[in-house]
Formats: C-alpha cells, sequence, structure tokens
C-alpha cells in the first residue's frame, strides 16, 4: 500500500465516524462519500476537516418545536409562521400562495386529506420543524436547501414552508402533516434528526453554503450550558476551554473513541508526504489539543490519546498512526 493510499484509508474509516456517527443513509446518499473512490472520499473528509479546524464552518440547527394535537393547534401555528398569511406559503408541491385565503385553503386540505383531523386529538397530528442558520446565510439558497430536504425526507406527507428573515438568525418553518399519504405516521427519533442535520448540511453545501453538522461529542462540547465566551473564543480559533475544565469532563465511551478518531486523523495527516496534509494535522492538533480524553496526564487516564507533535512550518512529525480500529459497542451511535 502507497503512503498516499494509507493515508486515505485512515481518512475515510475515521472521518466517516467522526462526521456521520455512523449514519450509513446520510452516507450512501448518490453522489455521497461511500459512492466514490477511496481517494475522493479522502477528499470530502479533508473537506470536512478543514471546514471544521480552518474555516470554523457554522453547525446548522434542525428543531423539532412541537406538534399540533388537532386541526385548532395546527391552524394557530400556520397562522403564526405565516404571520396570518402576510408571508409566502410554499406547500410540498411547489406552490407558493399569500393571504387568508391560501391560509384557509391549506387548514381544509389538512383537515380532510386522509384520516379526518380533529379540532382537537389525542395524539400529535402535525410536527413543527425549524431549520436555522447564522446571520448573513444568503436566505434565497437557505429556502432551496430546505426544500431539497424536504422533498427526500419528508416525500410522503403533506407539509408547507415558511421563510422568517425577521430575526438574527435566517430559519425555515416546516409544519409537516404526521399522517402520511399511506397512512404511515412520522415519528422522529434521535436518530432522525441527526439525519436530517447531516441531510441539510449536505443540501446547503450543495448551494455553496459552509455548513456543518457535526455531534457535540465530535466538537468537545463539554455542557449544554457552556459560557458565550467560551463558544466565541472557539468560532474565533482561540482554542477550547482550559487544561482545568476539560480535567472534569467524564470520559464517556463515546468521548474516548471521539479523542480516538481525532488523534488517528491527526497522525496519519502528519506522517503525510504531502505539505497540504501536514499543514492540516497542525491545525487539526490546534483544534484537538482540547478536548477530553485526548492527552494522558495520569496512568489512570492510560486510555486517553496523544496528538502528534507538528511544526507550524508543516515538518513531518514521527508520531505514525497505531492503525487502532473502533470497538464497535464503545461507539455510540
Amino acid at each position: 500500500m502507497t503512503s498516499a493510499n494509507r493515508v486515505d484509508g485512515v481518512l475515510v474509516l475515521w472521518g466517516d465516524r467522526l462526521f456521520y456517527a455512523g449514519n450509513r443513509r446520510t452516507s450512501a446518499a448518490p453522489g455521497g462519500p461511500r459512492t466514490a473512490s477511496l481517494h475522493d472520499r479522502a477528499a470530502w473528509v479533508r473537506k470536512r476537516l478543514a471546514a471544521t479546524v480552518k474555516s470554523r464552518a457554522p453547525q446548522v440547527m434542525v428543531k423539532v418545536t412541537g406538534g399540533g394535537r388537532g386541526m385548532g393547534p395546527i391552524a394557530a401555528h400556520l397562522r403564526y409562521i405565516s404571520k396570518s398569511g402576510q408571508l409566502p406559503i410554499e406547500d410540498d408541491r411547489g406552490v407558493v400562495r399569500e393571504g387568508q385565503e391560501a391560509l384557509q385553503d391549506v387548514v381544509s386540505q389538512w383537515r380532510l386529506g386522509g384520516t379526518r383531523i380533529p379540532d382537537r386529538s389525542e395524539r400529535r397530528e402535525a410536527f413543527n420543524i425549524m431549520l436555522s442558520m447564522p446571520e448573513g446565510t444568503n436566505t434565497t439558497y437557505l429556502k432551496q436547501a430546505v426544500r431539497e430536504f424536504a422533498a427526500d425526507e419528508l416525500a410522503r406527507h403533506r407539509y408547507v414552508m415558511v421563510l422568517h428573515t425577521h430575526q438574527a438568525n435566517p430559519h425555515v418553518h416546516l409544519s409537516v402533516r404526521a399522517e402520511g399519504r399511506d397512512g404511515k405516521r412520522l415519528n422522529p427519533r434521535k436518530e432522525d434528526l441527526r439525519r436530517w442535520r447531516e441531510v441539510f448540511a449536505e443540501k446547503l453545501r450543495g448551494w455553496g453554503i459552509e455548513a456543518e453538522a457535526s455531534s457535540r461529542v465530535t466538537r468537545g462540547s463539554r455542557h449544554h450550558n457552556e459560557r458565550l465566551w467560551q463558544i466565541k473564543a472557539r468560532e474565533r480559533g482561540e482554542g477550547g476551554a482550559s487544561p482545568s475544565e476539560g480535567d472534569n469532563v467524564k470520559l464517556t465511551p463515546s468521548r474516548r473513541q471521539v479523542a480516538l478518531a481525532w488523534v488517528e486523523i491527526a497522525n496519519a495527516l502528519a506522517t503525510s508526504d504531502d505539505a497540504g496534509d501536514r499543514e492540516l494535522a497542525r491545525l487539526v492538533v490546534g483544534y484537538a489539543r482540547h478536548l477530553p480524553g485526548v492527552r494522558s496526564k495520569s496512568p489512570e487516564q492510560a486510555a486517553q490519546r496523544t496528538l502528534p507533535g507538528v511544526s507550524r512550518g508543516g515538518d513531518r512529525a514521527p508520531a505514525p498512526s497505531t492503525g487502532r480500529t473502533p470497538q464497535g459497542p464503545d461507539w455510540e451511535r
């Protein structure tokens, strides 16, 4: 095996686990990394790495904000997202309409299309989904990405979408009828939300918008209530939390595997014959050195991983890749 193939193989093995978290459906999509050659798949991982550690591409947000238990709450939500018909409403057929009459037509279609939805119901008859990006995102491309996302993921359901640009972060509200045309009901789980983020990010990148959908563990986020200054400092490339903060983080199996993945990738890039890879290795080291589980502090933490030393000039580091493979049960799906 050539040196280039060895590096590409490590990147594909560990990069897929970092950025797709084992979500095979997304990575097997047409045009995705699993349909391409080893070289092309490795190039895709390099782009994801650069976007994460160099460009600091924004993370997409896909959130289920609720769901209507009957046509009363559903109609109220449709009035809210459309500003009582003042904003354009686009349905699953691509028809765009405005006004009170258009809003009432949607309510009537949902109430009577398929199983009749009563005014009040014991179960969710619709799901409200919000897809958001940071301020400054091109809203035309944002809506196009959501349109493609919905066509892929919600094709069997009635849905409407409304773009909101009046707040800091532009976002699209998707209201989806729970019962599909085939009678099956939408019931999103954690794995679905993860896949939805990945698909949404892929659609945005297809329109030239930098976007990532890596997990909180992959990014090394320690807790939900992380201080704003810490988040902003990392976004500016000023590093993560201090070592003392990292020492207090519980090393779960998933964090251990993420640490191993980052270290394997850094080692492979650092020993590459390509100067660009070695420069990327330096950036990976700068990003990953603050992540929980990366550096050994004591014999009790022997399972932690050590990053290679990489000079600013991009000289090859002496640390070879260990060639370790992940332990299936330890990897958090």
